[in-house]
């Protein structure tokens, strides 16, 4: 662990029942790195992020935030997280895009509080970010798959963590809007100095945006330099995914 180290795990394993999901993961994200995490379905990776979100505990092993213990941390603001919409999002829900970036704010200043204008200008700055801006008071059913999936990630930017984690955002999301997702990120990135954790299958295109490239599966069977991903042997990616692998991409 160093200064720079975000996220560090020390020997993680975790497993449901007897079945073994994660073993002795150790695994570190610097300070205003873009993780792309990729592997298997099955791999561990949602349960990597339960993990590091405090929401599992390991069977084994310790997890560090922000050069804190996890049982000891408690600025979690510090922390936004974008899950897969498509699967949890009621599209008939009667809320304008202002109104669902503002529910990033609930835990800073509570329930049934009133915005002030200093919380309403965070709200649109954030709505700006992502691009949205033209789309305040739409309601947010009437937007595409993409578009939604950015008033999401400003709702977690809203309250302005350092780092945002994001399990398979794209899915739902129409292939013309996956490249401009994925710009949006290194936007986020490397302009707005957020620190990324992106878990996705696309892997063709995460390689093109991550500063580093993660395969997990049970083990962590590489972390490095996408340059690096890129050059491993069909053999090394099949005995990584435990079948034969093509890389994927949205990107043509």
């Amino acid at each position: 662990m160093n200064d720079k180290s975000i996220i560090s795990l020390q020997d993680i394993s975790y497993s449901y029942e007897k079945k073994v999901v994660l073993d002795h993961i150790n695994f570190t994200i610097d300070k205003g790195s873009f993780i792309g995490l990729i592997g298997p379905n099955g791999g561990g990776k949602t349960t990597l992020i339960k993990l590091i979100l405090g929401i599992l505990k390991p069977a084994s092993g310790s997890i560090s935030l922000f050069n804190q213990p996890i049982e000891q941390f408690k600025d979690w603001r510090k922390i936004g997280f974008v899950s897969q919409k498509s699967n949890s999002f009621n599209k008939g829900f009667p809320a304008t895009v202002f109104e669902v970036v503002s529910t990033g704010l609930t835990s800073k200043i509570g329930y049934f509080k009133f915005f002030t204008q200093k919380h309403k200008a965070s709200i649109k700055k954030a709505i700006e970010l992502v691009g949205m801006d033209e789309y305040v008071y739409e309601n947010i059913g009437n937007l595409s798959g993409g578009q939604q999936q950015r008033v999401f990630i400003a709702r977690s930017l809203v309250s302005q963590p350092e780092l945002l984690i994001l399990d398979e955002p794209t899915v739902g999301v129409d292939t013309e809007n996956v490249k401009r997702f994925y710009e949006l990120l290194h936007d986020l990135n490397r302009n707005q100095g957020i620190t990324l954790l992106l878990v996705t299958h696309d892997t063709g295109t995460v390689t093109k945006f991550a500063t580093d490239v993660a395969c997990l599966n049970k083990t962590l069977h590489f972390h490095g330099k996408p340059g690096d991903y890129e050059k491993l042997s069909s053999e090394e990616l099949s005995r990584a995914y435990g079948h034969s692998v093509n890389l994927v991409s949205h990107d043509h």
